[in-house]
């Protein structure tokens, strides 16, 4: 195993010693630090101020040169004068030209140049001694059986699972893109001296994870410093980071902000971010959360509908329903859920057609117009005269989907404490059940409240046969 810092301590430096290496490589830090914030070094390392700051009133906080920054643009210039990172990426395809899949490589290859056991590969760059300042981030894709069964019922359990898999077909894509490879055969596969698991592909995932920032005019990377600063939502967000007109990574204190000396400078990884979010992607929750936020739940279509397997067949829409706050209310959004409720008799239709080069393709179809992307199906149905019986049907399957999640987080209720069981994930996982059982319930009403005023709709009432003597009228079983 490479050991990317989370079992071995050679990789690690001490993080006063990030000051050198930032004077060295240009990053020109102005009236900051970064280290422990004073009473709280338990946190681990913060951006902090050395002295008093003022907003608008200083130069950048931070300045970092664009060839530091860890984008798939430089990971593919220092591939250039690498050849090693080179070979992989060229191996790799399609997933080495992705951001992700260029960045978790490069950060790879760091590894295997930091690793006393290879001298041979990798062109060490200053990047290759920043990896070694980046804190072990115990993200869910870390913790154990046990602490994971501590997430049932909740959104976070089936987007840890699914990321695992994902993780795992990553690695198995890399594994088999590079063995024939002969450096990497030798000393990242070989079956009894190889160095590489699948945990150190984790490793690489969770320090990507937990850090990228998107950074206008580069896209998602990673920018040295800059990412050390911790995080905090809405007024409490202290800095902003940028390019400049150069494309030099910037921090910058905004214009309303005062901090003291040793103060902290945070900056926002997405106020928007719901908190399943924030513990997936960053392990924490911050103390002044109250609410979930947002949510995102799957849904099937039925096993009893006849269209089912052409409907999964031809969807372009993800297999569930967003559950949001929106100004104090809950709401909910889903272009899958509108696939779910139409049927043949609505207009729905699917036919085989052959392509030009002799194959077969299902095309589906509404009310004899082409529907190529599924997801649009919601602007036919809202045009339609039928729209206020859609959106009753949805109301219906959307609340008995939320109402089977309150369920199984009832049952869970509040376990006991395993002595297995790590601190860190038992708050995190308490307090995650909490706050989505009280959105759930939340949205509960809100879907009450929505299918109350659908039944006063006249074009359901009709539907439905309710507001006449009833005579002849066959009762329906809406549900």
């Amino acid at each position: 195993m490479i050991h990317t810092g989370r079992t071995q301590g050679w990789l690690k430096q001490p993080i006063d010693t990030l000051p050198t290496w930032a004077t060295f490589h240009g990053v020109t830090f102005n009236g900051i630090k970064v280290g422990p914030l004073p009473g709280f070094e338990d946190r681990g390392s913060t951006v902090i101020a050395d002295r008093e700051l003022e907003g608008g009133k200083v130069e950048p906080l931070l300045v970092v040169p664009k060839e530091l920054i860890i984008s798939r643009q430089n990971v593919e210039l220092f591939a250039k004068s690498d050849r090693h990172l080179r070979e992989v990426l060229e191996a790799t395809g399609d997933f080495g030209r992705t951001t992700r899949g260029a960045v978790l490589i490069f950060l790879l290859m760091q590894a295997t140049i930091c690793c006393p056991d290879i001298k041979d590969v990798g062109v060490l760059n200053p990047l290759t001694e920043y990896i070694k300042y980046l804190p072990d981030e115990l993200l869910p894709t870390f913790w154990s059986e046990e602490e994971h069964e501590l997430l049932t019922g909740t959104t976070l359990q089936p987007a840890v699972r699914a990321k695992l898999n994902s993780l795992l077909r990553e690695f198995e894509t890399v594994r088999t893109a590079t063995e024939n490879i002969d450096w990497c055969a030798k000393y990242w596969w070989d079956e009894d001296n190889g160095l590489v698991t699948f945990d150190d592909w984790m490793c690489v995932d969770a320090m990507y994870r937990s850090r990228a920032l998107e950074f206008p005019g580069v896209g998602d990377c990673m920018c040295p410093c800059v990412d050390m600063a911790n995080h905090a939502s809405g007024d409490a967000t202290a800095a902003l980071y940028e390019t400049d007109q150069d494309g030099d990574g910037l921090l910058l204190l905004r214009e309303d902000k005062k901090i003291g000396k040793e103060g902290e400078i945070t900056i926002t990884y997405g106020d928007d971010k719901g908190a399943c979010e924030k513990i997936f992607s960053y392990g924490f929750l911050e103390d002044s959360i109250t609410s979930a936020r947002v949510m995102f739940l799957n849904l099937d279509i039925p096993d009893d509908d006849p269209l089912r397997p052409a409907k999964i067949f031809v969807s372009t829409a993800a297999p569930g329903f967003r559950v949001f706050e929106k100004t104090g209310d809950v709401d909910w959004e889903s272009d899958f859920i509108w696939l779910v409720v139409v049927n043949e008799e609505d207009g729905l239709d699917f036919k085989v057609r052959q392509t030009v080069d002799g194959k077969r393709k299902i095309q589906a179809l509404w009310k004899d117009d082409e529907l190529d992307d599924t997801s649009k199906l919601r602007e036919y149905l809202h045009g339609d005269p039928l729209w206020d019986i859609y959106q009753l049907r949805a109301t219906v399957l959307l609340q008995g989907r939320v109402e089977t999640q309150i369920e199984t987080l009832k049952e869970v209720g509040n376990p006991q404490k395993e002595a297995s069981v790590r601190e860190v994930p038992w708050i995190l996982a308490e307090r995650l059940r909490t706050l989505e059982l009280e959105l759930l319930e939340r949205a509960m009403d809100a879907f009450e409240n929505q299918k109350s005023r659908l039944l006063e709709s006249a074009v359901v009432q009709q539907y439905l046969g309710i507001g006449g003597d009833g005579e002849g009228e066959e009762e329906v079983d809406f549900t």
